[in-house]
C-alpha cells in the first residue's frame, strides 16, 4: 500500500511539473494516465463499484466524450485534405488497418497469451489511431494536417474494418459477432464525432468556447478509462502483467518502426514518415475498452488496451521529445 501510495504521488507531482519544468514538456498525459494506473493497481475498489455503482457504465460515455471532443475540432477542410493529399492518407489507412491487427496476431502468437487476452492484443490492433497522435505528432514536429486527417479518416473507416479484421484474426479465440461489433463503434464512435463535427460546422463560436476546456477533459477520460480496466482485472493483471506488458511492447515499436519504414520506402518525406509512424504506433485505447467490454463482454480483453495505452505513452512522448530536438 505504502509503494501505491508513493507512485501516486510521483507521477501525479510529475504531471504537474510537466507544465513548469521544460524537459518534462509534453509528458503531462503520460504522467496522468501512470498515476491513475498506480492508484487502480494500488486501490482497485476506488475504480470497481464505489457506493454500489458500477464504474465500467461510464466506459462508452468517456469514449464517446473523447470523440466528440475530436468531432469539435474537426472542419470540412480538414476531409478536403484527403483530396489535396492523397497518396498520404491512402497510404497511411492501409499501414493502419494492415500492420496493427496482424502485429497483434502475430505478437499473441509469439507470445503465447491466453485467448481472451490474445484477443485484446489483436483488438487494440484493429482500431483506428488515437486521438493523442495529433498532439504527440505536433511535439515531434511532424505534420499534423496529415495526422488530424488520417485520424479522422481511419476512425470513419473503422465500422467497416474493425470488425471483419477482428472476425478474421480473432475469432478463433473469442467469438467474433461482426454486426453487433459494426453497430456498437457507430453508436460509440461515428454518432459522437458526427455530432462535433456539426458543432464545429454550424455553431463555430459554441465550439470555439468548448475546445479550449474539453482537451484536458478528455485527457482525463482516457486516464479514468485506463484506472477502470486495470482496476476490474486487477488480478488477471497479476498473473499476465509481464507478458502482456512485453507483447503490448513489441506491438507498439513494430508499429513505429514499421509505420516510418513503409512510409518513407513508398516515397514520403520525413516529416509526412514520422507522422505516419506515430499514426500507426497510436492506437484508439478508449474504443477498444468499450468494445471488450461492451461487444465481447470480456475484462480480460481489455488488458491489451490498459496495458497498450500508458505504455505507447510513455514511448510516444520520448520519440517525439527526441525527433523535436533532432
Amino acid at each position: 500500500m505504502t509503494t501505491g501510495i508513493t507512485l501516486i504521488v510521483l507521477f501525479a507531482s510529475l504531471a504537474v511539473a510537466s507544465g513548469r519544468v521544460k524537459w518534462l514538456a509534453g509528458l503531462r498525459f503520460t504522467f496522468t494516465v501512470l498515476a491513475f494506473g498506480a492508484a487502480a493497481f494500488s486501490f482497485p475498489a476506488w475504480f470497481i463499484a464505489p457506493g454500489g455503482f458500477e464504474m465500467k457504465q461510464v466506459i462508452a460515455p468517456l469514449v464517446q466524450l473523447i470523440l466528440l471532443c475530436m468531432g469539435m475540432t474537426l472542419t470540412l477542410g480538414d476531409f478536403a485534405r484527403v483530396l489535396s493529399m492523397p497518396r498520404a492518407v491512402i497510404v497511411g489507412a492501409a499501414l493502419q488497418y494492415s500492420i496493427m491487427p496482424l502485429a497483434g496476431f502475430v505478437f499473441a502468437r509469439l507470445f503465447g497469451l491466453e485467448k481472451e487476452v490474445a484477443a485484446g492484443l489483436i483488438l487494440i490492433g484493429s482500431c483506428p489511431g488515437g486521438v493523442s497522435s495529433n498532439v504527440i505528432t505536433y511535439l515531434a514536429k511532424g505534420n499534423v494536417p496529415l495526422s488530424v486527417t488520417m485520424t479522422a479518416i481511419s476512425t470513419l473507416l473503422s465500422p467497416f474494418i474493425t470488425p471483419f479484421a477482428m472476425q478474421w484474426l480473432a475469432g478463433a479465440y473469442v467469438p467474433v459477432e461482426v454486426g453487433p461489433m459494426m453497430l456498437s463503434i457507430l453508436k460509440m464512435i461515428i454518432a459522437p464525432l458526427a455530432i462535433g463535427f456539426a458543432i464545429r460546422r454550424f455553431l463555430p463560436r459554441l465550439a470555439d468556447k468548448l475546445v479550449r476546456g474539453l482537451p484536458p477533459l478528455a485527457m482525463l477520460s482516457i486516464a479514468v478509462i485506463v484506472a477502470i480496466t486495470v482496476a476490474i482485472s486487477h488480478d488477471d493483471l497479476i498473473e499476465v502483467g509481464l507478458i502482456l506488458l512485453a507483447a503490448s511492447a513489441c506491438h507498439n515499436a513494430a508499429g513505429y518502426a514499421l509505420g516510418y519504414g513503409a512510409a518513407r520506402m513508398l516515397g514520403l518525406d520525413t516529416r509526412d514518415s514520422r507522422t505516419m509512424a506515430l499514426e500507426v504506433g497510436l492506437q484508439n485505447g478508449g474504443m477498444a475498452t468499450g468494445l471488450a467490454f461492451n461487444v465481447l463482454h470480456s475484462p480480460a480483453a481489455a488488458l491489451a488496451a490498459a496495458t497498450f495505452g500508458p505504455w505507447s505513452a510513455i514511448t510516444s512522448s520520448m520519440l517525439a521529445s527526441w525527433w523535436r530536438k533532432k
